[in-house]
């Protein structure tokens, strides 16, 4: 079972990790040769600061996949299917989308009462219109809930086409049906293994309904706190503490679970990016690949003592 590691930049108040992007270039570098995957863009600044970032961080890695946070709502469809289309075509491939549930603008409250399966509903009706002007080789008219588009057409699609990788998360049921619809990877919320177990199992039956169960990847929050770290916080990921053989140890048990991806936080700065690509990310690796080959079927580890994982 392949497992891929996500950097995670924090949220700084003083501007974030992309607010210099000379010495976030060095971080890139780094990033790139620790052994991560992939780089989530998710500034404080928003959508199109985060498209802008997205397109600079693609200009000046190799390899590093991007992970963009966007939003439903915030621009029209039509103009993102053709931002995100550019955006993929330049990166040869190697931009996912990853969609966020937010709250209604203001101006849409006054036609219709805002909740969370309005929100859900939205991103739902968002997300077929992008996949149908990534893939229809002639315009077409809609008319929906949300939006409604006229001649909708985006003449250069990517290379991904209408199979850019999205990325969903949630607990509702109703964030879980647009998940099951939609998703290729499903963000879990943090809990034990027992409770993150219950979700993918969740997921995974929404995704059975629309037939695509086995075509879901899982990927973890990790943050990863200083040695000698106990105490409570508002992160929502599972953290943990300690030396690298003791956090690999940690992280064992989820794996175990079927994921595949773990989005590790907690390490901006370019020594602790460094220390962590040399130390924490490959034992995670060695381990996991070890315990894999040791298996006496694929995806059965023994389990673990958890005493070393601090969960929220």
């Amino acid at each position: 079972m392949p497992i891929e590691f996500t950097h995670v930049p924090g949220k700084p108040a003083n501007g974030g990790f992309f607010y210099d992007f000379a010495e976030t270039a060095t971080k890139l570098s780094l990033i790139e040769d620790a052994g991560f995957r992939k780089l989530v863009v998710d500034d404080p600044a928003g959508l199109l600061t985060n498209m802008d970032i997205a397109a600079q961080t693609l200009d000046r890695t190799a390899s590093l996949e991007v992970v963009l946070t966007h939003w439903a709502g915030v621009i029209e469809p039509t103009v993102a299917a053709r931002q995100l289309a550019a955006l993929d075509a330049r990166s040869g491939g190697r931009l996912s989308l990853r969609m966020l549930g937010e709250p209604l603008e203001d101006s849409d409250a006054e036609a219709r009462p805002v909740g969370h399966s309005v929100v859900w509903q939205r991103i739902d009706e968002y997300l077929v219109l992008l996949k149908r002007l990534w893939s229809n080789d002639r315009p077409f008219d809609h008319e929906g809930a949300f939006y409604s588009v006229r001649g909708g057409y985006v003449p250069r699609k990517g290379p991904h086409g209408a199979d850019l990788t999205i990325r969903l998360g949630g607990q509702s049921g109703t964030a879980l049906k647009v998940a099951g619809r939609h998703a290729d990877v499903f963000e879990l919320t943090a809990g034990s293994p027992d409770e993150v177990a219950q979700l993918m199992q969740r997921v995974r039956g929404a995704a059975a309904e629309h037939g695509r169960a086995g075509k879901l990847r899982f990927a973890l929050p990790i943050r990863i706190r200083p040695e000698g770290w106990s105490g409570a916080s508002d992160h929502k990921a599972v953290e943990v503490a300690g030396p690298p053989a003791r956090l690999a140890l940690s992280l064992l048990p989820y794996a175990a679970l079927g994921v595949e991806e773990f989005m590790i936080g907690g390490i901006d700065r370019p020594g602790e990016i460094a220390r962590n690509g040399r130390e924490t990310v490959t034992l995670i690796a060695n381990s996991l690949a070890r315990r894999a080959a040791d298996a006496p079927q694929p995806g059965t580890f023994a389990a673990r003592p958890f005493t070393e994982a601090h969960l929220r």
